[in-house]
Formats: C-alpha cells, sequence, structure tokens
C-alpha cells in the first residue's frame, strides 16, 4: 500500500514538472556544474528554495530532454543520482522525481 501511494506521489510530481518544463519554463541549464565549487554554489542555492519545486528546477538547469556537454550526452538515467526502478532523483536538494531523458547541470556520473 505504502508503494502505491509513493508511486502516485511519484507519477503527479514528474507530471507536474513535465507541465512546468513544457509550458517553457527558464532554467538555468549553464554553466554546467562541472568542478566541486561549482556543485557547492548550486546545492547552496537549492537548499535556500525550501520545497518550491519551480525554483528548484530553475536553479538546478533542468530540462526535459538531454543535454550534450563536453561531448557527453547527460540524461538523468546515466546520473549516480538516478534511481532507475522509481524514476527519481534522489540528490538530497532535489529529491524529485524525473523522466529517464531529462538532465539538469548536477549531472554525475
Amino acid at each position: 500500500m505504502v508503494e502505491d501511494t509513493q508511486l502516485v506521489s511519484d507519477t503527479r510530481e514528474r507530471d507536474e514538472i513535465s507541465a512546468l518544463l513544457a509550458s517553457g519554463l527558464e532554467t538555468e541549464v549553464f554553466p554546467r556544474a562541472d568542478t566541486h565549487e561549482a556543485v557547492q554554489e548550486i546545492v547552496a542555492r537549492l537548499r535556500t528554495v525550501d520545497g518550491d519545486l519551480k525554483a528548484k528546477l530553475v536553479i538546478a538547469g533542468f530540462t526535459d530532454h538531454p543535454i550534450e556537454h563536453g561531448g557527453i550526452e547527460q540524461p538523468c538515467e546515466t546520473c549516480m543520482y538516478y534511481l532507475v526502478h522509481r524514476k527519481y532523483c534522489e540528490l538530497p536538494e532535489l529529491a524529485c522525481s524525473v523522466e529517464p531523458e531529462w538532465s539538469c547541470r548536477l549531472w554525475r556520473i
């Protein structure tokens, strides 16, 4: 029962994110977080938004398609924070439902 409730919640959140991205929400796709310092700056900003999903998407640079950077395609499904069985980003400062083909600038392998 708890799994079903979580699945429904995750699906609703993914639908909400998808709608925001499809509506033309402008996010900070670049610069990518290529250094430890850049990651720490973005994570610090994410900590200030306290549950504001739209602000998290903007700061994290979410897109509804993979971004190629430095010759490497960076979809969520290849990120170390992606939980395949749940389609979820487990980076604590993001902690949100994602689609495999989406991308954010905190992508890591």
